[in-house]
């Protein structure tokens, strides 16, 4: 009697049992399928320690598809666009960005960047010593008059592209309003940047303002 094999015995039955597990397959997988649009942060790595960055975008849009369930649960600090300038010199860059550019996660994917080329500009960074100016609003209560205001430290180093430090001469502190001081007052006020392109060896000043009543 011949011996049945068993890897034969109902091959149709088997086949079709394997096709229809690979469209069930197909089916899970590509049900469900969405796509979103989302401006993304641009992270810009390896900058040269002489440079600075400047006139950049900071956003771009990317579409994404995936499964719906997975999309809604995408968080923003999950996505970015990271692009390496450690072969960039100074100057205006023209960069086109790839899929290789956007980082998420892995069961993503990114069908669309616009724009797909980005400009920017690196300067070269220049550091320099600037005067500390109180930014005093308002005046003392009635019979007292300003004797002296002083600052310390009265002098800071900035840190910034050339084009930006070269026009500074000084810098301000924030607002202190005095409306009505009647005695002397010691406040610690931050340094006003007004450009998030500069940097401060001193974030605070101490600015002391001595009052005198005249009558």
């Amino acid at each position: 009697m011949k011996k049945e094999n068993i890897l034969t015995r109902n091959i149709w039955l088997k086949l079709a049992s394997f096709m229809l597990a690979i469209a069930l397959w197909f089916f899970v997988i590509l049900s469900g399928r969405s796509g979103i649009v989302m401006d993304i942060p641009i992270m810009y790595e390896n900058v040269a320690q002489d440079l600075e960055v400047v006139d950049f975008p900071k956003t771009v849009s990317v579409n994404i598809e995936g499964q719906e369930r997975i999309l809604k649960s995408l968080r923003q600090n999950e996505i970015s666009a990271v692009v390496d300038l450690g072969d960039v010199k100074a100057g205006r860059s023209f960069i086109t960005l790839t899929h290789e550019n956007i980082k998420l996660p892995s069961t993503l994917e990114v069908t669309g960047i616009e724009p797909q080329t980005i400009s920017l500009t690196l300067e070269k960074q220049m550091k320099k010593t600037v005067s500390v100016q109180p930014a005093i609003v308002g005046v003392p209560a009635r019979g007292f008059v300003i004797m002296e205001i002083t600052v310390e430290p009265d002098m800071i180093i900035i840190e910034g592209p050339r084009s930006v430090i070269s026009k500074i001469y000084n810098v301000k502190t924030e607002p202190i309003d005095i409306s009505g001081l009647n005695a002397d007052l010691q406040y610690k006020a931050k340094v006003n940047l007004a450009n998030f392109n500069i940097r401060a060896n001193e974030q605070k000043v101490d600015v002391n303002i001595f009052v005198k009543k005249i009558r």
